[in-house]
């Protein structure tokens, strides 16, 4: 069974950066695409940024582009979300998903219906 395992979380200030990690184990099947979705408190879990990997696109949630970075590392079956210029509005649990489904339409990829397997969360706080 897959596992993912989620690091890195933390309280900074804003302006600052944090870099996510998600790492794999268990046993590992291919996923083709992995994703970062995130829940603040009282609110539904969000799209942050996916990355697929059979043409490698990337997408990100408008309130995060050119801020937030998606990444992986093929060889450790890992990917990261570098976070830079951190707002108070991006505290949240950071979740990291895989996605063992292809679709032709890559907006699955941004849904939590696309992803099926998900890891324990880990916390981000931003102050002001």
């Amino acid at each position: 069974q897959v596992q993912l395992v989620e690091s890195g979380g933390g309280l900074v200030q804003a302006g600052a950066s944090l870099r996510l990690s998600c790492a794999t184990s268990g046993r590992t099947v291919s996923s083709y695409a992995m994703a970062w979705f995130r829940q603040a408190p009282g609110e539904e879990r969000e799209f942050v940024a996916a990355a697929t990997w059979n043409d490698y696109n990337t997408y990100y949630t408008a309130s995060v582009k050119g801020r937030f970075t998606i990444s992986s590392d093929s060889a450790k079956n890992a990917v990261y979300l570098q976070m830079n210029s951190l707002k108070p509005e991006d505290t949240a649990v950071y979740y990291c998903a895989a996605s063992h489904t292809y679709y032709t339409d890559h907006n699955y990829y941004t849904e939590n219906e696309g992803y099926d397997v998900w890891g324990q969360g880990t916390q981000v706080t931003v102050s002001s």
